[in-house]
């Protein structure tokens, strides 16, 4: 290539006048091939060659569910893990630039400060004319959302006199435009703040009319938000798929796309899928016929070392079973993507705390959840009283405690009281919405879940008591109910511990506790 690049050079300069040439004149010669050869740019490196050379790959992203995600100090999404996984793909280091719009991360590709941006858009006519885009990974579409009871829109027409909120400077503000086009009284706020989930909240609450999503991030918010239904699409189905800078970026889409045919190939896509998408309609579990019939062939096996467990950590067996049927539906086995596993779905860090060393045994599984709940319980402040003291226990076990103080925290800043858990539980989704959780020691979670983690355990809880009345006598515990797990590792509580523990206890409690979470599984 090089001496393909200064045979054109050369020609280009007609050198033949300078012959017969002398020392100076060579000189001379030699000076002007260089300059050529230079301003040519036949040998300029590509943008994988850039890469190679810098050894780091900068990329640029935005904050939202389906992308990008900070929870418990470290990064998480869909696209975060994409990328990391191109990064090592690559053989170097990642640069994450997290942006607050999307005009700014557009900004980016426009002036060439990023070599691609994974953003999680569906690409729409303007952004496949206005970028280059990587292989699609994924497929959405542009839908409209509005609140139950009110009056279903069926078509663009309908949108017109409706309040109508969009994040700005994306492609469902483009797709407002070209129907304006048509409905020239149709108007709508953009907001270059605002995401699916905040849009999401709006519509719910009966703030907003109507709001412009696409249909994944519907998918991943829907069981947060039961009032919001889909009316109907704004456009076709749309690829999702990084966009690249109008350059010379050819080499670095085509490694792209032997990277995307490797995922396909090795099945790591389709665990992405499953891991961020895959538990999406599992939250809501199952029905009661399914419920009742586990309580007939699962719970017998396990329903002596629930009360035996529950009663050397004073605790009801039944609201015990309750959070081992919410987490594995009493499944042994129970594995998620995430790590969690066991009957209690104990993560790692919090097994060895409790003293758990086999997740997968039933026995140190359901003894683990016991002591790790207890301590919870131990933990939540002596104002709150019961039953909201087990509630907000139940939200700690499932999003971690310095979360659930987060929210509390939000909930006292918002003039509610933070003492009850019909208040605490409106401020809890909030931590998954950026305006809120920045504000917050711990950061980004999922705080609908546990609002609905918390319900469901309530609802079990009740069918078991309504089953099982009285503490029953016909279950013969064992005498001594000597512990299964491992002394030394988990923190001790004390023998004949109260609640009233001193305050330095508790305080050494909740900091350890803080770093601790146990997760709901995928099924």
């Amino acid at each position: 290539m090089t001496i393909l690049c200064t045979l054109a050079t050369i020609k280009a300069m007609d050198v033949t006048k300078y012959q017969p040439v002398n020392h100076s004149q060579f000189r001379s010669l030699l000076w002007l091939l260089i300059i050529g050869w230079i301003t040519t740019g036949c040998s300029q490196p590509d943008a994988l060659d850039r890469i190679q050379q810098e050894q780091v790959l900068h990329v640029v992203t935005h904050p939202a569910p389906t992308v990008y995600v900070e929870e418990g100090g470290q990064a998480s999404g869909f696209e975060y893990d994409m990328v990391r996984l191109f990064a090592d793909h690559l053989g170097v280091e990642l640069r994450l630039e997290v942006v607050d719009d999307l005009p700014e991360l557009f900004d980016r590709l426009d002036q060439g400060h990023t070599h691609f941006a994974a953003a999680g858009l569906g690409i729409d006519t303007n952004l496949s004319e206005r970028y280059e885009q990587g292989p699609a990974y994924l497929r959405t579409r542009p839908i409209v959302v509005y609140r139950a009871g009110n009056s279903r829109p069926e078509g663009p027409g309908d949108l017109v006199d409706q309040s109508i909120m969009v994040r700005s400077g994306g492609p469902h503000e483009h797709r407002l435009e070209r129907i304006r086009e048509v409905h020239p009284d149709l108007e709508w706020e953009s907001r270059p703040d605002v995401d699916a989930t905040e849009l999401l909240h709006r519509v719910h609450e009966g703030e907003l009319d109507l709001a412009i999503i696409s249909a994944n991030e519907l998918q991943v918010n829907k069981v947060y938000f039961n009032q919001v239904r889909e009316a109907f699409p704004l456009d076709s189905t749309q690829p999702i798929a990084w966009l690249f800078p109008n350059t010379n970026n050819e080499s670095l889409r085509d490694e792209a796309r032997r990277f995307f045919r490797n995922l396909r190939q090795d099945g790591t896509l389709a665990q992405l899928e499953e891991r961020h998408y895959g538990h999406l309609d599992r939250l809501d579990y199952v029905g009661a016929r399914t419920f009742v019939r586990h309580l007939e062939n699962r719970l017998p096996r396990y329903r002596t070392t629930f009360m035996e467990a529950a009663e050397a950590h004073d605790l009801d067996w039944r609201l015990l079973a309750a959070i081992g049927y919410q987490e594995s539906h009493w499944r042994p086995d129970a594995v998620s993507p995430t790590g969690v596993r066991g009957l209690m779905m104990l993560t790692r860090p919090t097994a060895a705390h409790m003293g758990v060393d086999n997740r997968l045994d039933p026995t140190e599984s359901i003894w683990g959840g016991a002591r790790y709940f207890r301590q919870l319980t131990r933990m939540i402040p002596n104002n709150i009283p019961e039953p909201d003291r087990t509630w907000f226990a139940l939200a700690a076990y499932n999003v971690g405690y310095g979360h659930l103080e987060d929210a509390r925290i939000l909930t006292e800043r918002g003039g509610k009281d933070p003492t009850k858990w019909m208040d605490v539980k409106e401020f809890l989704p909030r931590l998954a919405q950026r305006q809120w959780y920045t504000q917050t020691r711990h950061g980004y979670a999922r705080g609908h879940e546990p609002v609905i983690y918390t319900q469901n355990i309530r609802r079990y809880y009740d069918v078991l008591k309504w089953m099982y009345p009285d503490e029953p006598d016909e279950v013969e515990l064992a005498s001594d109910m000597d512990s299964p797990l491992s002394e030394g590792a988990h923190m001790e509580l004390g023998e004949g511990d109260s609640d009233e523990s001193d305050d330095s206890t508790r305080d050494r409690e909740r900091r350890q506790a803080t770093g601790i979470r146990i997760t709901p599984p995928t099924l």
